[in-house]
């Protein structure tokens, strides 16, 4: 082999060299016309619609400041409407007790005038008897005395010649009656009895017909 033969080869071996360099270089290089941004996606919607904006949820605190003025009313209300019906139940127990009160003190009241009165009934007694008896002086006392008892509710019974009654009188004597028909009737008051407030204060003694 020559000279010139040998130079001839050796260019040949370097031009392929650089011939599988650059085919290396550019499989690697990016192609031409290729941009570094990512391509966009034609999209469905139209680009000139707004988009939706997310409601914006109101926070716990601010859930709580808009009760809180409500919860204090209902509170409010619920503690006035609880002593509102606690005074009504203790006024209405206070009439309770106010009245039954006024009626035990009434009732008492009316005990003691009861005894007072019956404890005077002899004194009416022997005022009658010293008049029947033709006494001077008794009759403006035991009038006076009657009208003072009469005020107090004290009546006397008036039974002579009315049927017999014995929630009203004691019969202590009897006689026969002119009838066998008739019943019994009151034909002498032997003591005046007496009623005070429509009760029979104290029953009389009669004598009874028939």
């Amino acid at each position: 082999m020559t000279d010139s033969n040998h130079d001839n080869a050796d260019h040949a071996a370097t031009e392929f060299e650089e011939f599988l360099e650059e085919g290396a270089a550019g499989s690697a290089a990016p192609s031409e016309g290729a941009s570094d941004e990512p391509s966009q996606q034609p999209t469905d919607q139209p680009t000139d619609q707004p988009t939706e904006q997310p409601t914006e949820q109101p926070t716990e605190a601010e859930i709580l400041e808009a009760l809180e003025p409500e919860s204090e009313v209902d509170v409010l209300t619920r503690e006035v409407n609880q002593f509102k019906d606690t005074a009504l139940r203790l006024q209405a127990d206070f009439e309770n007790y106010r009245k039954r009160v006024n009626a035990q003190q009434s009732a008492e009241i009316e005990r003691a005038v009861g005894k007072v009165i019956e404890a005077l009934l002899p004194v009416l007694d022997a005022c009658e008897a010293a008049f029947a008896h033709g006494a001077d002086g008794v009759e403006p006392i035991w009038s006076q005395l009657m009208g003072v008892l009469q005020k107090q509710g004290l009546e006397a019974l008036d039974l002579a010649g009315k049927p017999f009654d014995p929630a009203l009188a004691d019969a202590v004597l009897h006689e026969d009656g002119e009838g066998a028909d008739d019943g019994p009737v009151v034909s002498d008051v032997l003591r005046t009895g007496y009623s005070w407030k429509g009760k029979t204060l104290r029953a009389a003694m009669v004598k009874v017909r028939g």
